[in-house]
This record gives C-alpha cells, sequence and structure tokens, in this order.
C-alpha cells in the first residue's frame, strides 16, 4: 500500500473535502503570518494612519483569539463555554465601533453655505409694498 491510500484509511473519506479545503486555508494562514512577520510591527505602524493602525491591531486580536478557539475545539473543549467567546465579541464590538469611525469620514460633507443658499432662495419671501405698486395691473376684464 502507498502511503496515500494508508492516509485514507486513517479517516472516513465523507471529510475529505473538508480537510482538503482546512489545508489550503492554514496554508493561507501562514502565507499571510509570514507576510505580516516578514516586517517589524513599528515600520508598518509608521506607514499608517490611527484608524488603519486601530484596524491592524483588531484584526491581529481577533485573529489571534480565532486561532485559539480553533485550538480549544481541537483539544475537546467547547470554545462557547470559554472566555475566549466573550473576548471574541468583545473584540467585534470594537471592529464595530472602527467601522462606524471609519463610514464617517467617508460620508459626504454638507457645505453650510451652499445649503443655506439653496433654503433661503427656496422659500417664498413677500413683496415690500412699493414692488406690489409697481407691477401693471392684474389682468381680468377687458376695458371697452
Amino acid at each position: 500500500m502507498s502511503e496515500a491510500d494508508m492516509n485514507m484509511e486513517e479517516y472516513p473519506t465523507e471529510i475529505h473535502d473538508y480537510l482538503v479545503a482546512f489545508e489550503k486555508s492554514l496554508g493561507s494562514v501562514d502565507e499571510m503570518l509570514k507576510t505580516m512577520m516578514s516586517i517589524s510591527r513599528s515600520e508598518l505602524l509608521q506607514k499608517l494612519d490611527p484608524l488603519e493602525q486601530a484596524k491592524l491591531d483588531l484584526v491581529s486580536v481577533y485573529t489571534l483569539n480565532s486561532m485559539f478557539w480553533v485550538y480549544l475545539a481541537t483539544q475537546g473543549i467547547n470554545p462557547k463555554e470559554h472566555p475566549v467567546k466573550q473576548e471574541l465579541e468583545r473584540i467585534r464590538t470594537y471592529m464595530n465601533k472602527v467601522k462606524e469611525i471609519a463610514d464617517k469620514k467617508k460620508a459626504s460633507k454638507l457645505d453650510k453655505g451652499a445649503a443655506s443658499r439653496f433654503v433661503k432662495n427656496a422659500l417664498w419671501e413677500p413683496k415690500d409694498e412699493s414692488e406690489r405698486s409697481s407691477k401693471t395691473p392684474a389682468r381680468g376684464k377687458k376695458r371697452k
């Protein structure tokens, strides 16, 4: 028997696709970690504005806690009953706050001067008595 055949016999064939997908995901995580570790954190933070720094920190801590969640699951510990669940929820709360801040930055700014001009020109203003009398008489009956 080849080594591949022996490996296939060690686990049920129904989960083979799941294991292949899991292996690909692990490879992706490994690549991302290598990329992140290739540059020092201080150099990376210097290139980012404060909002981007917060996003990076939150994604990093969320990823770390998620990996710990997976580790607990592989050890037969229910992560839903572990304090890591509250930590992940806390991090998600901060991620939502950062998202709100980013959305506010993207929102269009109101030009107060232009808005007041639009409103002023759109409102009806009564005319002075002098302006009313200088107008031609209203049309109605024909004169004979």
